[in-house]
């Protein structure tokens, strides 16, 4: 606990994947918009930060690490289960101990959130039965979630899907305890979506061209190259948009084609949102947090590649709710977007399930859970 005048809330999280800082920093964003500066926050990226030689550097390993999915998901799913969880937190914690207790004692806090799976139940065992802050679990995967999300000693946790919910019922959490949100994600994905002809003149697109925008996540990953070259190879009438992220060498490499169809290259940008809002389609890895800006921009979405384990979920979800389609191959790609260029009412359904499956109140809803338990009001009424 703190002596502050005001509550503060120490968020945890890594960059092994993008995903969880930008959940963090979505539900900052939203406590600042719901209680303006009546709560203090902080991020603690408890890897990098208080781990050693060589657990700090994982998140810099984890593009490398994903490269290999097979070995991957195979990690995730002998892990997995309520017993297999426990027996892991159990035998780590001696060697854990420490580091955990030193993220307790270096951040005192008066509420504590958690992003990550691996922040749980070591940092809930190291803070004790006794007078300590509420802890907050937020989940950021969509369907396959791990039993690492899920410690009976949480006092909330927030899920993005009712599936979700049902599988931390699963594992022993109290219903009323894990409640359905949705993903967090920031506010600028929320926004209206806007006329797609403005759009696509401010970003110097074709006006009247079918919009196809391929992206890889934050480093560029998934099999996003090969793609492109092969929508480029189909002769369908189009314009191409890549987001190569922070991969320079496929960014240069990509922008030296020879395209035969118009095409944008683009490396790390901020412009993703209005990106998708001008979009018709939108072709990526499943990654929870660009399904759920899709949705929000009522942008049918082609997955080409996943991570196994705790993305296999999110091929089914996107799937079932009919808000995509699952095309592991470029001919699949290719087919999908033949179809839904020639029958333009088979993507009109989908844009249809991406409206009814959008939830672009997520980050809010979870600012203001996480006031309710610091007994705050909202200050930032509608």
């Amino acid at each position: 606990m703190t002596t502050n005048p005001k509550p503060h809330v120490l968020f945890l999280f890594s960059d092994t994947g993008g995903g969880h800082r930008s959940a963090a920093e979505a539900i900052i964003e939203a406590i600042e918009h719901e209680f303006g500066d009546a709560i203090s926050t902080e991020m603690v990226d408890f890897f990098k930060q208080h781990t050693p030689l060589p657990l700090n550097r994982l998140p810099q390993w984890y593009p490398y690490m994903v490269k290999a999915p097979s070995l991957w998901g195979a990690s995730f799913h002998i892990s997995d289960g309520r017993a297999r969880a426990r027996a892991i937190t159990a035998t780590l914690w001696p060697a854990v101990s420490r580091i955990a207790r030193s993220i307790v004692n270096a951040h005192p806090s008066d509420m504590i959130v958690s992003v990550h799976p691996l922040a749980n139940s070591f940092i809930l065992k190291a803070l004790g039965k006794h007078n300590r802050p509420p802890f907050v679990t937020v989940v950021t995967d969509m369907v396959t979630t791990h039993a690492l999300w899920f410690d009976q000693r949480a006092d909330l946790i927030c899920v993005p899907t009712d599936i979700a919910r049902f599988r931390g019922i699963e594992y022993g959490m109290e219903p009323e305890n894990v409640v359905t949100v949705g993903q967090p994600i920031a506010a600028r994905y929320c926004a209206p979506v806007g006329d797609k002809a403005e759009l696509r003149q401010k970003l110097g697109w074709p006006v009247d061209k079918f919009t196809v925008v391929l992206v890889g996540g934050g480093e560029g990953m998934g099999p996003l190259a090969q793609t492109a070259r092969a929508i480029n190879e189909a002769g369908l009438d189009l314009s191409l948009v890549v987001v190569a992220g922070r991969n320079e060498r496929l960014k240069h490499s990509l922008e030296s084609y020879a395209w035969k169809i118009p095409a944008k290259i683009y490396g790390f940008t901020r412009d993703l949102p209005d990106f998708m809002r001008a979009a018709d389609v939108l072709i990526t890895k499943a990654g929870p947090g660009t399904i759920a800006e899709a949705l929000n921009a009522h942008l049918p979405i082609i997955l080409y590649a996943k991570l196994p384990g705790q993305e296999d979920g999110n091929v089914t979800y996107v799937r079932e709710t009919g808000t995509g389609v699952w095309a592991p191959t470029a001919q699949r790609v290719i087919a999908t977007l033949k179809t839904w260029i020639e029958k333009p009412e088979t993507r009109e359904k989908v844009v249809k399930a991406c409206k009814k499956a959008a939830r672009p109140d997520s980050s809010r809803m979870i600012a203001r859970l996480i006031g309710e338990k610091l007994g705050m009001q909202v200050i930032q009424e509608e």
